[in-house]
């Protein structure tokens, strides 16, 4: 079920691929959190954890649409389908066109797809020959091309995005108009990516992997395991969360138990 927020003209649509467990502990993959820290992000988001102690994990793309009937970008495309690269440790098939179709989007209203970065569970639905947004062009920044270049990532989606010549390459801070921005996030991965949706009153920040938990809410400074630089994406992760809480932004998130949040005064 799709969850929307709408900014000016612009409405933000949460759309759920998957969900499963994370394939780490918490705890060890974030592991400078307190207990005390554990404690307080189950509260601001018990959707997060089993009632066994397991991490939960949602896989979330997000939907910009700009007016009733204008052109749609998504933002991320979730663990895509049984065949796609996250098969090896993501619940697949996702469900995404079905909850694009449910948000009464046309997959062929889908004009741009801009992915946060290339990890397998934000690039599913993107390239496959089964993909219903084949029309669509994939923004990517250029570091993030740099850097999977030599990963199964060049083979299996840059490639092919190239021969179609559906690939926008772009480099930092980045205008798609109409109220809606890239902004370079690094550290994660050395292309990470957020898109902001602003019309002066309001806006949403989507924020890809720049935070992974409810505990890097309450303390940004805290590291997660798997990003490729951890010391940039903790300035990454302070400074976008400062900003976004300076302008009283939502924030939309991929993996956390609720689509919306609030970046808190930290």
């Amino acid at each position: 079920m799709s969850v929307l927020r709408k900014i000016g003209p612009l409405t933000v649509i949460a759309l759920q691929d998957a969900e499963g467990p994370h394939f780490d502990r918490r705890e060890d993959a974030i592991p400078g959190a307190t207990p005390e820290q554990w404690a307080a992000a189950d509260e601001r988001d018990p959707g997060a954890r089993t009632a066994d102690g397991r991490w939960w994990l949602r896989f979330r793309s997000f939907a910009i649409r700009y007016g009733d009937s204008g052109p749609v970008t998504l933002v991320d495309a979730g663990i895509g389908p049984a065949h796609s690269l996250a098969a090896d440790w993501a619940p697949v098939p996702g469900r995404l066109p079905d909850e694009v179709a449910a948000a009464g989007i046309a997959a062929e209203e889908v004009e741009a797809i801009v992915l946060t970065h290339l990890h397998t569970d934000h690039i599913g639905w993107a390239v496959p020959a089964d993909s219903p947004y084949r029309n669509a062009r994939v923004i990517v920044q250029r570091a993030e091309v740099a850097a999977f270049a030599a990963a199964r990532q060049e083979a299996a989606m840059l490639q092919p995005l190239r021969e179609q010549g559906r690939l926008q390459v772009v480099d930092g801070d980045t205008e798609l108009g109409r109220g809606v921005r890239i902004l370079a996030t690094p550290g994660h991965t050395p292309g990470h990516q957020s898109v902001l949706v602003d019309d002066g009153d309001e806006s949403v920040l989507i924020t890809g992997d720049l935070l992974v938990h409810a505990v890097q809410l309450l303390d940004p400074s805290l590291a997660y395991g798997h990003d490729m630089d951890i010391e940039l994406a903790r300035e990454s992760r302070r400074s976008a969360l400062a900003a976004a809480a300076a302008r009283g932004s939502w924030l939309a998130v991929s993996h956390l138990g609720r689509p919306y949040c609030r970046a808190p005064l930290v």
